[in-house]
Formats: C-alpha cells, sequence, structure tokens
C-alpha cells in the first residue's frame, strides 16, 4: 500500500463529523478525528496476529512529519521482533487518573489561579470520587461518561461541559507524556450527550428604578456586599473582576487589571472615580493584610464569595431583577442615552477592538472620556439619593 499520502492541509482542515473517522496516511498510521474535534496521531498494526493500536499524541501538537517518523521507528521495532509498546506500560505504570490531574493543573501557571481552582475542584469534585484512583490508561469513554452524566442529571449542564473540557486537557497532557494512548473526554459530543439550559440574560433595572434601587442600598450602610454591589456601579466591571481586585492592580485613581483575570484575556484599566475612591479608602482601613480589596470573611486569602452580592440583591427585594452583573447593562443604557461617545462607553465595557495588536497597544484609549463619563455617571447615582434628577 502506499504510504505517506495525507498532507498537512488535509490534517488542518479536517472538521469534526456525526462519527469519528480516520484519515490513512499508509503503513497503519493515520489521523483519528473524533466527534468533538480532537485530532490523534494513531498507528495501527499486530503482534503475534493480534491487532494492537498506539497513540503519537494530538494534531497539530505532533506534526504529520513527526508522526511518521513515530511510525518509521515502531517499524522498526515490530522488524525487530520487538513491542514498540512496551517502554510506554513501563512508564505509564502506576499513574492514577487524580496523580495526573494534579500534576496538569499545577503545571499550568499561564492561567489564573481562580481558573485552575475552579478545574481542580471540578475534578475533585465529580472526577476523582470514582475515577481518581483508577489508571488513568485504564479509563473509557464509558466509564467517563457515566461520570459526566451523574452530573448532568443535577441540572449542571453548562458546569458539565467544562468539566469534560477540562479532563479532556488532562487526558492529552497525559497522550503526550506517554501515560496514556487515547483521550477518551474526545470523543464525547457535548451537544448530544447532555442537556442544555435556556440562556438567560443577567437581570438589571430599568434606569427609572435606580433611585429605589441606590436608596434601599443606602440602608445597608458600610456592609462589604454592599460597598461591593456600588462598586460595581461605580466601575462596569464583571463581578469576578471586582472579587478578584488586589492592592497590588491599584495605581493611583486608576485599576489596572492584567489580562489574565479578564474574559477576553487582554489588560484593562478602569478610572476610579472620587466615589470608588471613597470605597477603597473603607476597605484600606479594613484591611488585615491579605492580597484582595475585597476579601472573604473567613480567610483573608481568598476573595469575597462570588455570590455576595447577589444574594444582597435578593434580599433586599431585588431576585430575578438585579444582579451586580446588572450594573453594566444599567450604566451603559445610560451612558448611551446621553449621547456619550459610543468608543468610549464599549472600552469602559472592556469590549475591545477585534484586532489584537490595535487593542494591545490602546489599552487607556478614550481614558479622558472614560473617565469623565464614569464620573458623570457616579454623581447621578449619588443624584438619586438626594433626589436631584
Amino acid at each position: 500500500m502506499p504510504t505517506n499520502t495525507l498532507t498537512d492541509a488535509q490534517c488542518r482542515k479536517a472538521k469534526a463529523e456525526d462519527k469519528a473517522y480516520k484519515l490513512f496516511d499508509g503503513g497503519g498510521l493515520h489521523l483519528w478525528v473524533s466527534p468533538a474535534g480532537g485530532k490523534v496521531w494513531r498507528l495501527a498494526f499486530r503482534i503475534a496476529g493480534k491487532p494492537k493500536t498506539m497513540s503519537f499524541g494530538s494534531y497539530p501538537a505532533v506534526s504529520l512529519a513527526d508522526a511518521r517518523n513515530k511510525r518509521d521507528q515502531a517499524k522498526e521495532q515490530l522488524a525487530a521482533g520487538e513491542d514498540p509498546m512496551a517502554p510506554r506500560r513501563a512508564n505509564r505504570a502506576g499513574l492514577k487518573f487524580k496523580e495526573a490531574a494534579a500534576m496538569y493543573w499545577d503545571g499550568r501557571k499561564d492561567l489564573s489561579d481562580s481558573y485552575r481552582a475552579n478545574a481542580t475542584r471540578a475534578i475533585e469534585m465529580h472526577i476523582n470520587p470514582h475515577l481518581g484512583d483508577r489508571n488513568i490508561d485504564s479509563i473509557t469513554r464509558t466509564d467517563l461518561l457515566t461520570e459526566l452524566e451523574a452530573m448532568d442529571a443535577k441540572g449542571l449542564h453548562v458546569y458539565v461541559r467544562k468539566c469534560r473540557m477540562w479532563v479532556a486537557q488532562v487526558f492529552d497532557w497525559a497522550i503526550e507524556r506517554e501515560h496514556a494512548t487515547i483521550n477518551p473526554a474526545a470523543s464525547i459530543n457535548t451537544k448530544k450527550a447532555f442537556g442544555k439550559v435556556a440562556v438567560e440574560h443577567f437581570a438589571a433595572v430599568e434606569i427609572k428604578e435606580v433611585p429605589a434601587l441606590m436608596e434601599r442600598l443606602s440602608l445597608e450602610g458600610q456592609l462589604q456586599s454592599a460597598l461591593a454591589c456600588k462598586a460595581l456601579a461605580y466601575t462596569w466591571s464583571r463581578t469576578t473582576e471586582l472579587r478578584m481586585m488586589e492592592w497590588t492592580e491599584l495605581d493611583g485613581d486608576l485599576w489596572r487589571i492584567p489580562g489574565a483575570k479578564m474574559k477576553r484575556r487582554r489588560d484593562h484599566v478602569v478610572p476610579l472615580t472620587s466615589q470608588m475612591l471613597a470605597i477603597i479608602e473603607t476597605m484600606r482601613q479594613r484591611s488585615r493584610g491579605g492580597p484582595y480589596v475585597f476579601p472573604s470573611d473567613h480567610r483573608i486569602d481568598r476573595p469575597m464569595s462570588e455570590n455576595a452580592v447577589l444574594y444582597l440583591l435578593h434580599r433586599i427585594g431585588y431576585k430575578g431583577k438585579m444582579t451586580g452583573h446588572g450594573w453594566r447593562s444599567v450604566g451603559s443604557t445610560w451612558a448611551n442615552e446621553k449621547g456619550y461617545n459610543e468608543d468610549a462607553i464599549e472600552r469602559l465595557l472592556a469590549h475591545a477592538p477585534e484586532d489584537k495588536v490595535r487593542s494591545a497597544y490602546n489599552r487607556a484609549e478614550y481614558l479622558p472620556e472614560r473617565r469623565q463619563i464614569l464620573q458623570d455617571w457616579c454623581n447621578w447615582l449619588d443624584s438619586q439619593l438626594s433626589g436631584d434628577v
């Protein structure tokens, strides 16, 4: 049979289909494409007449040329009467899934601490109880799907998809280091395997309802969750960004958020109004030496609970009517109605241009206008308490 029949373009353009399929290069080498879009190099061969399959890693991490070299090396071993998979079995003996997961996620220093914590917590809670002590190479698609379906049955339709993705990354890492031969998570089609939940936008009050909300918040005094809720209003930041605000990010009247903490992974600069600076000073006086401006009530090395502001709004009568994230919608609506620069409004919301080069060099773009918009907005919010218009 002819060999080296594939091209890199064919490998690159291969798209996921309803069922897994193979692109053959000859000599037993083929690119296996999963329904979820994963691409893995595999070699089919026989030992003592029995069919075997070994993996060479995921494409494009392992190039077409690299896969061919690995195929040729395996063929040489077979011709010499050796089992090319024997060294792998020795290397991966005894590596448990939970050990592999810990090693992989501990090594992802390019990600924020909060993201890594979310991934490891999901695996520890939902995968490790039944699969954590299993040899990672012994886990099948059925094994993994059983655990994920249990999550889906609890209504965790979004979370289960994230968990599958985090587990898939562990298996990809294990394959590259020859601790595993297949990635069972890659063949699970989340669109068909799991349920769906209706998309819900973040609840937000109408502009005309802001005075009553501000009045109700004022009754909460200096409670941290109330100050945090006001801070969301004063900065138009996302709840996660505010929770993770650290003292080291504050630079005078600017809050410099590193890209690792942003939804779009781009640095962001937030002008701090006089009202926001007052909140920061209050939190500074309360500081117990931890890194976070809004720390957890119980541990200063952790941020405030992700639901603290939401629970506050529920308690004061705004359940289903308002969220911390909703301030972004309310603020941008107010600014657009007032006729402020639309581009400046978009920058305040961290909706940067899709041009990554332009975005990288314009982190402070429209800063004077953004500063003025936020200060005018905060002054307007204050005026609602005094009854001014």
